[in-house]
């Protein structure tokens, strides 16, 4: 199995001022390693401020680490050039929680699809529209959307249209920073159904971040739980559910009643 990213004592430090209007450092992420194979799911799960975020915007090379690697297609893209990381980042796509503030509101779904390919300028313009609306089918939209509006679409329907927006240029790597979270449950399994058939397709690799454990163990092969910009506890879906070590994980496992109500483990810390 081929190892895509690889991340090395990722650090990424922000600078902000307390209360009391004295500078002071935040480390968003506190040395992060972790691997991504090709075609698997890789899960970020953690509580709000663990980091997550942080780590979705440094993979996708729209946040610089402070220090660390993160290996990709053999180059450390932490140390690279501005220029290289710009040939790097259509082949590492994100998708962010709200579709609204990523779609142009004034453009028609078509507009948005074929932006990035007239931006790369590599195919004819009847090339763009065949691709476009082969992506809509991909993501089980009908054609009429191409017309539309995101304003005119539901939630589910806007989130289908930020994936294929970002599988037009191909990527090798789609990263979801809490992509169904704003969604309703049935809408969520719908599109979580989509990523399923575009892995099996495509081989496609993700890594997805999320707050819940069991969308995560739905569509995960590996999870690391994040607390505090720290990797607490990683491993196999089934490994961590089953024995869960560590209480942040535990707790997480417990916000999700059929999780819960599965054995574990004695609290051991």
């Amino acid at each position: 199995m081929q190892l895509l990213i690889k991340a090395e004592n990722l650090v990424k430090r922000y600078a902000r001022r307390n209360r009391g209007g004295a500078q002071e450092e935040l480390r968003a992420l506190d040395g992060v390693s972790f691997e991504v194979f090709a075609g698997t799911t890789l899960a970020v799960v953690g509580e709000s401020g663990s980091g997550k975020s942080t780590l979705a915007l440094c993979l996708a090379c729209l946040e610089e680490a402070t220090s660390g690697s993160i290996w990709f297609g053999g180059k450390d893209i932490c140390k690279i050039a501005e220029k290289e990381r710009r040939e790097i980042r259509p082949q590492i796509q994100l998708i962010f929680q709200d579709p609204a503030n990523s779609l142009n509101p004034r453009w028609e779904a078509i507009g948005i699809l074929t932006e990035p390919l007239i931006l790369q300028g590599r195919i004819s313009r009847e090339e763009m529209k065949e691709r476009a609306y082969s992506l809509l089918e991909r993501v089980g939209l009908s054609a009429e959307i191409a017309e539309r509006l995101p304003g005119e679409l539901s939630g589910g329907q806007r989130q289908r249209l930020a994936i294929a927006r970002a599988l037009a240029l191909e990527p090798k790597v789609l990263v979801l920073d809490e992509a169904l979270s704003a969604l309703d449950c049935s809408v969520q399994a719908q599109i979580a159904n989509v990523l399923l058939e575009l892995q099996s397709a495509l081989g496609m690799t993700c890594v997805f971040i999320t707050h819940d454990l069991g969308m995560a163990a739905h569509l995960a092969d590996e999870i690391v739980v994040m607390g505090g910009g720290r990797i607490v506890e990683q491993g196999r879906v089934e490994e961590v559910l089953r024995e869960p070590r560590e209480q942040i994980t535990r707790r997480l496992v417990a916000a999700v009643p059929r999780l819960a109500r599965a054995p574990m483990a004695p609290i051991g810390r």
